[in-house]
């Protein structure tokens, strides 16, 4: 069959509509027919609404066909384009398929574009340790746990 596939859910939907159009003119309102019990609190709204005239959807009113969404055999080749991509990603970062390799000079390459260390962050072993002492000398040790 050539036809395709929006035209056969266009064609579906009527079909549809229009045998629970016609199978609804046969069906009377069951509010307007039902026995009611006299003594019931909402017996006078009921009955009032079941009898009311009311209007009913048309075929007039079944908005037309988007014009602005992308037809169907472009969503396939979306999935398959996402399928694809997928693949190839798992692919590319299964186990043992990557490697760290140039670390050296790629470091290298990063201290120069940084230039030299201010004179304040570099440190000798000895100011290192003279700064250890001091701050072992302010500390003061947690309280002894209460008994």
């Amino acid at each position: 069959m050539n036809a395709s596939h929006r035209r056969f859910a266009n064609f579906g939907l009527i079909v549809l509509l229009s045998s629970s159009g016609l199978s609804g003119c046969a069906v009377t309102n069951p509010l307007a027919t039902a026995p009611l019990d006299p003594n019931s609190k909402i017996a006078g709204e009921v009955a009032r609404i079941g009898n009311e005239s009311r209007e009913y959807p048309t075929f007039a009113g079944i908005p037309p066909a988007p014009t602005d969404e992308r037809p169907l055999k472009a969503w396939g080749r979306a999935a398959a384009q996402a399928e694809k991509d997928r693949l190839q990603l798992e692919r590319e970062t299964a186990d043992n398929t990557w490697t760290l390799r140039g670390t050296e000079a790629f470091a290298q390459s990063a201290l120069r574009t940084a230039g030299p260390a201010p004179a304040a962050m570099s440190s000798t072993s000895a100011a290192t340790e003279a700064y250890a002492r001091d701050l072992r000398k302010r500390a003061t040790p947690p309280p002894p746990p209460k008994r």
